[in-house]
C-alpha cells in the first residue's frame, strides 16, 4: 500500500483499514503456525501497512486537534 493512497483516505476509512489489516495479520499468523502460508513476506508487509496507517492516522488526528 502506497503512502499517497493512505493519505487520501478519511479518518474513518483509516480506522476501518487498520481493523482489516489486523484481521489479515491474525489469519496470516494462523496460516504460518499451521504451515499453510505460501509467502511469509506477507506478514512483514501487513505489519508495515498497519504501521503506515497508524502513523498517518496519528498525523491526521494531531493536525485536526491543533487547528483552532
Amino acid at each position: 500500500m502506497k503512502p499517497e493512497k493512505v493519505r487520501e483516505m478519511s479518518v474513518d476509512d483509516l480506522r476501518g483499514k487498520e481493523r482489516e489489516l489486523h484481521e489479515q495479520l491474525f489469519r496470516l499468523r494462523l496460516q504460518k503456525s499451521l504451515g499453510q502460508i505460501d509467502n511469509a513476506l506477507k506478514i512483514r508487509d501487513t505489519r508495515r501497512d498497519i504501521a503506515r496507517v497508524k502513523t498517518i492516522l496519528k498525523e491526521k488526528q494531531g493536525s485536526a486537534s491543533a487547528r483552532p
